[in-house]
């Protein structure tokens, strides 16, 4: 797509507009990316595009027509390189760029002279192929002038070693959310929270409007939702501005890259819903980079179910003798919150932490010093313990002989007729009486660390009748008990 010559782009008045459109069609079994070239020439103020695709109907059990779409400038394309300018998926049919705005998921700044690339990104297409018309229009004039921007401080005033409340998994209008960041603050504050984490789709966009929204009471920490066609991953609480690339599959082996990067940017690696079963959103890159894993993604569901079982067979895994040494991964909780009526804060992750700030919350969460509760008014204190000086907490061990005796002890409140479950290697080992109406109470049991390489404590609502447990209102990272 080609627009003015060089000297016609020079004589054009301040404000005149030229626009282009081009159609086309993709073959099922197009690329995971298709780049449009657009010949941008100097003298631009701005540059819109806005595009349609037909969606026909299709056989019963077959995917349909889903294209989305972003933009790469002057700079170019390369996996990970410095040309990304935006990206909406498919959540807007219409975008545009200037040096002083833009809109939303897109990054403002000059539109310099040389070949953009629209990238269609075509999610799914139908057996009848996907045909597209994107329309173009640049407006010439001064440029304007790019705001620096403002990033949110990466420390609260907290309360010291404390039990932090946060949710690392929200999006908001910068993605495919249809919430303001004002919104969710109010929200997160609402739900009691200490902390949440910026994760939009495929874009940094959001980061320097966090800044006005943080307070002493509120840490926002920056990061994004890198959305492969193997699964999503949450990056936690990375440096201000920076920007992951998505755009690989399992099989390129490329994820290890971006997730040293991930780390070099001071942020932690998290798979996101792991189980989950939407298209492309199963986690398939395997969990030998992951810091922390989402176990527990929005109201409790089978998927969420399947994903606690896999944890904890990873949590076997890590005890098995001759296992190789690997440490185990802390699991997470977290709303992935985009819309009305979806709950910010439920589920959220409880860690504790040496004061609230990104460094200390990161170390918490690494370290396995958390649990996750469905809401800001359910709270879980688990302990071990096997004598005079012998205590462990979540996330730690309990370093006694193999027949030592050891008393595992949660006091819960906040979970009215709940059932407090204590899960070990060998599986749910002890579960205790229905809490009482008021929700409080203190559950223990009595074990050896021969009969239980770990415990972790599950909070499970009532279930009307069956084997199959209730959902969860709560669960813990581990205890391990025994040397290593």
């Amino acid at each position: 797509m080609s627009f003015a010559s060089a000297d016609d782009a020079a004589d054009a008045a301040d404000g005149s507009q030229e626009t282009r459109t081009l159609r086309g069609t993709l073959p099922t079994g197009s690329p995971d990316f298709v780049y449009v070239p657009v010949e941008v020439p100097a003298g631009v103020r701005e540059i819109k595009v806005a595009y349609t695709y037909d969606r026909p109907a299709v056989p019963a059990g077959t995917a349909g027509n889903a294209l989305d779409i972003g933009i790469f400038d002057e700079r170019g394309t390369d996996l990970g390189g410095r040309g990304f300018r935006g990206w909406s998926g498919g959540a807007r049919t219409e975008f545009f760029l200037r040096a002083d705005d833009a809109t939303p998921g897109y990054i403002p700044g000059p539109v310099r002279e040389g070949t953009w690339h629209i990238a269609l990104g075509p999610y799914t297409v139908a057996p009848q192929g996907l045909s597209y018309e994107i329309t173009v229009t640049l407006t010439y004039g001064e440029p304007g002038r790019t705001v620096p921007p403002k990033y949110p401080p990466s420390r609260a005033r907290g309360r010291g070693r404390a039990w932090y409340r946060g949710d690392c998994h929200l999006h908001s209008w910068y993605s495919d959310g249809r919430r303001t960041p004002a919104e969710i603050a109010a929200l997160a504050r609402a739900a009691g929270l200490d902390f949440i984490n910026s994760s939009e789709h495929n874009t940094h966009a959001a980061h320097p409007h966090w800044a006005d929204l943080a307070g002493d009471d509120l840490l926002i920490m920056l990061g994004e939702e890198i959305t492969t066609r193997n699964g999503h991953v949450v990056a936690l609480g990375t440096d201000p501005g920076t920007f992951v690339d998505w755009r690989y599959r399992a099989r390129d082996n490329r994820f290890g890259r971006f997730a040293r990067q991930i780390r070099r940017a001071g942020g932690l690696v998290v798979p996101a819903h792991p189980h989950a079963t939407c298209i492309g959103c199963n986690w398939k890159f395997g969990f030998g980079e992951a810091d922390a894993v989402e176990v527990w993604n929005g109201p409790y569901t089978p998927d969420d179910e399947v994903a606690l079982a896999d944890w904890d067979g990873m949590l076997v895994a890590s005890v098995r003798e001759g296992g190789g040494g690997r440490d185990w991964i802390p699991a997470m909780g977290s709303s992935d919150a985009h819309r009305d009526p979806d709950a910010v804060g439920s589920p959220q992750t409880v860690v504790l932490a040496d004061d609230l700030t990104r460094e200390a919350i990161q170390e918490g969460i690494r370290a396995g010093r958390s649990y996750v509760a469905e809401s800001k008014n359910v709270s879980v204190s688990f302990t071990a313990t096997a004598g005079p000086g012998q205590h462990a907490d979540i996330g730690g061990r309990l370093e006694v002989s193999p027949d030592t005796p050891v008393t595992v002890r949660a006091e819960v409140t906040g979970a009215p007729r709940c059932v407090v479950r204590f899960v070990t290697d060998q599986g749910v080992l002890f579960t205790g009486a229905p809490l009482p109406v008021a929700g409080a109470g203190v559950v223990e049991w009595r074990t050896t660390p021969s009969y239980a390489a770990y415990v972790r404590a599950e909070l499970r609502h009532e279930t009307a009748a069956g084997p199959l447990p209730g959902a969860l209102a709560a669960f813990t990272n581990p205890i391990f008990l025994g040397r290593r």
